[in-house]
């Protein structure tokens, strides 16, 4: 009994470290970006390097929903396996390219690999956990991805250690050989409808039936899924924090080496380790929190969402128009946090509406629409930061996230915690 009852949390062990390889793999590339142009001098151009970096955004948002649809209609234990033992060896070949050709399509071809994933580890852990434990297990391994976008801002050291070559054949080595730890030690748990008639009985039993899934299956999922109107909701609150939250994560330590007047090597780690930190503690207020309040109220988790978004709306103002370090770094926190709350959030809400057979479509979604959003802001901050006006657009990207608050609070009534 011990073991079933702990089995739940080793599945979330099992994929924190899935996520930190995908967020690590991912970022490795632009830490490293002046090795590689060393020996591949096309990456010496601006443009050049922005077109590999925006290829993968591209790619994995387009990819996201089919991800999501595919998720629940087979084995996301295997998708997970999958995904992971693609992308590192892609991450692998990687440390053998010669040309810009080849990076630009090994990047494209991990944006569909690592797109698979996320969808997928959120819908397991979702059914393995249930309410008393749901989104603290998604804010642990939302950790997870922060911890591999903090390891990966290291790859520049690693590869002046070694060489961008073995860096990328070291970290694409640990990921194969994690997708065989996970083939032995993953578990695969749906929750399946029970019928409650005799017809429901004999078309479960049906062969004909089973014949006929497949695409229509697919399209009745996504057509639940698109409509139910919470959800919409649930996908512009989702969409709304997306804006600043890969704003900061693109242009943050810009914005403070020049509303600080502090040079960039000051500025990165102040931006980085501050949001990530803070961050990392919010997943945890805001689970344990969520957990807590649901038991007693329904839409307790609407409210520590809430909460987190809130928090966003003045720290939004104070890191775009500050100009101390005790403003900013101050900011900073109470973004991370907040952030952090909402984000451990948003799979466990999406339950209380979406059923357990659809969620990964559901979520696949608002991966697109948030990575959609994340490409959008940090070319409108390019130009902001061109024109002088950084500080003030991202002060002025409180205002969505301040209507996807009232939205969430007026519109999202659940009725359950766990839509069947």
């Amino acid at each position: 009994m011990k073991k079933k009852n702990a089995y739940p949390w080793v599945v979330v062990g099992l994929l924190w470290v899935v996520a930190l390889l995908n967020y690590l793999d991912r970022q490795m590339l632009s830490t490293m970006q002046g090795a590689i142009a060393a020996d591949i001098t096309h990456l010496q151009e601006g443009e050049a390097f922005g077109a590999l970096m925006a290829v993968f955004l591209w790619i994995y948002g387009c990819v996201s929903p089919f991800a999501g649809m595919v998720a629940d209609r087979v084995s996301r234990k295997w998708l997970v396996v999958g995904s992971l033992f693609v992308w590192s060896a892609v991450t692998l070949l990687m440390g053998y390219a010669t040309t810009f050709n080849q990076l630009y399509w090994l990047r494209a071809t991990m944006g569909i690999s690592e797109a698979l994933y996320i969808p997928s580890a959120l819908s397991l852990i979702a059914d393995w956990h249930d309410g008393k434990s749901r989104s603290l297990a998604v804010g642990v391994h939302t950790t997870g991805l922060y911890v591999g976008q903090a390891i990966g801002g290291f790859g520049a050291v690693v590869a002046a250690q070694l060489s961008w070559h073995q860096t990328f054949h070291i970290f694409g080595l640990i990921g194969v050989a994690y997708s065989l730890v996970l083939m032995l030690c993953l578990k695969e748990k749906r929750e399946k409808p029970v019928p409650t008639t005799s017809l429901e009985r004999r078309e479960l039993e049906s062969p004909s039936l089973k014949k006929s899934r497949g695409m229509a299956s697919v399209f009745a999922g996504l057509s639940a899924v698109l409509g139910t109107v919470a959800f919409w909701v649930i996908l512009f609150y989702f969409a709304a924090p997306s804006l600043p939250g890969w704003g900061i994560r693109n242009w943050l330590p810009t914005l403070l080496s020049v509303n600080l007047g502090i040079p960039m090597t000051k500025a990165g780690p102040m931006a980085t380790i501050t949001i990530a930190a803070s961050s990392f503690l919010g997943v945890f207020i805001g689970g344990a929190l969520s957990d807590h309040w649901v038991q007693k109220n329904l839409k307790g988790r609407i409210y520590t969402s809430a909460i987190g978004l809130a928090m966003t709306v003045p720290a939004l103002l104070l890191l775009g128009l500050g100009h101390s370090v005790f403003a900013v770094v101050s900011a900073g926190i109470l973004f991370g946090i907040g952030y952090g709350m909402f984000d451990t959030n948003n799979m466990p809400i999406l339950c209380q509406f979406i059923a357990s057979r659809n969620r990964a479509t559901a979520y696949g979604i608002m991966n697109m629409i948030g990575v959609f959003a994340g490409a959008l802001v940090t070319r409108l901050m390019g130009s902001w930061k061109d024109s002088g006006n950084l500080g003030a657009g991202l002060a002025w990207l409180a205002v969505p996230v301040l209507i996807a608050l009232v939205l969430q609070l007026m519109v999202l009534k659940p009725t359950t915690d766990n839509k069947e």
